[in-house]
């Protein structure tokens, strides 16, 4: 479906680490009219982890890894768009995951300063999904990193969207949400503020809104028709471990609880998929700071190789000790 002119409609995904973005894009994806949608996900890392969460249209979700969308990798992101739009199958619409690092602005640029984009596609909503359990967290960092001459990416990402999902309300009370909806008001008077748990929305709550307004950007960065070049804080890292055999799961479940628990203040995003001895389902876990989550995946099909992948985003993050300890997980090895 296209908003005007034959353009290709896109909705951009942003919202800072572990606020249920690729959730929602897989409760979208799962809905009518998802067919002929092109799926882009970006991961900060050098393992893209998210990109095998999406379900149902696994040909055509095309991942970015190693680097954010708003710089390090933004040309990928408009060489991989003009390539979908050469394919002999029609994109209806094409939806955009941006890592939670991103800042929006250098995403919208390229849709306005890109001559084949701007012809072909249209800009139809920005989506900041916002975690009201963790919010203030994110934004303090960001008070952080500007006061060292950085960026507040958490609430550029606010100030930037068309549509805020408030995502977790089940794990705040009503209080507490009314809070987050007034600083939420505060950074972006305009937006919509939708309230919702395991970011489970209508798809027509989101898509086709045609709510962007390139007039209400420039309000909020009036160098955005200007080709400035985006930087991330440097003291936030990631380290992907790839596991290659069975993980045994007293050891492996014993080391990363502890490890949460005495690392969750620098620890901002871990998420990963792995095998866990004697399991038939790949087990597939996520954490913001301290808190964590897992659950069973789809099966192992017959024949395919056991494998997976686990990503921490976070501060002061030690590869070598990281990478040690992942290693003592495995079936048949003892615990370090």
């Amino acid at each position: 479906m296209s908003l005007s002119s034959g353009k290709v409609p896109v909705t951009v995904l942003t919202g800072f680490l572990g606020s249920g973005k690729t959730t929602l894009l897989n409760q979208l994806l799962a809905q009518a009219g998802a067919e002929g949608t092109a799926v882009i996900v970006n991961e900060f890392g050098e393992v893209g982890i998210d990109g095998q969460l999406v379900v149902g249209v696994d040909e055509d979700v095309v991942e970015i890894n190693n680097g954010c969308i708003c710089c390090t990798v933004r040309s990928d992101l408009v060489t991989t768009i003009e390539r979908l739009l050469t394919r002999p199958q029609r994109v209806s619409r094409i939806l955009i995951e941006t890592t939670g690092l991103a800042d929006p602005a250098p995403v919208i640029q390229s849709f306005i300063l890109d001559e084949r984009l701007r012809a072909e596609t249209e800009l139809d909503a920005l989506v900041t999904v916002v975690d009201a359990l963790h919010n203030p967290l994110w934004l303090a960092l960001g008070e952080e990193a500007e006061a060292a001459g950085g960026e507040n990416v958490a609430a550029e990402q606010i100030a930037f969207a068309d549509l805020l999902i408030l995502n977790k309300t089940d794990l705040v009370d009503e209080d507490t949400l009314r809070e987050r909806e007034t600083e939420l008001r505060r950074l972006n008077p305009l937006a919509r503020i939708r309230r919702v748990q395991n970011a489970a929305v209508p798809a027509a709550e989101v898509l086709g809104i045609r709510a962007f307004d390139l007039k209400n950007a420039l309000s909020i960065e009036p160098e955005l028709l200007s080709d400035v070049e985006h930087e991330h804080d440097d003291s936030i890292g990631s380290v992907a471990v790839r596991v290659e055999s069975d993980l045994d799961s007293g050891n492996f479940f014993r080391w990363l609880n502890g490890f949460v628990q005495a690392k969750g203040a620098d620890i901002f995003r871990i998420k990963g998929i792995v095998p866990v001895l004697g399991e038939a389902r790949r087990y597939v876990f996520h954490g913001v700071h301290m808190t964590l989550d897992g659950r069973p995946g789809r099966p192992w099909r017959p024949g395919e190789r056991r494998h997976g992948e686990i990503v921490f985003i976070g501060r002061k993050l030690d590869r070598a000790a990281i990478e040690a300890d992942m290693h003592a997980c495995l079936a048949g090895r003892d615990a370090a």
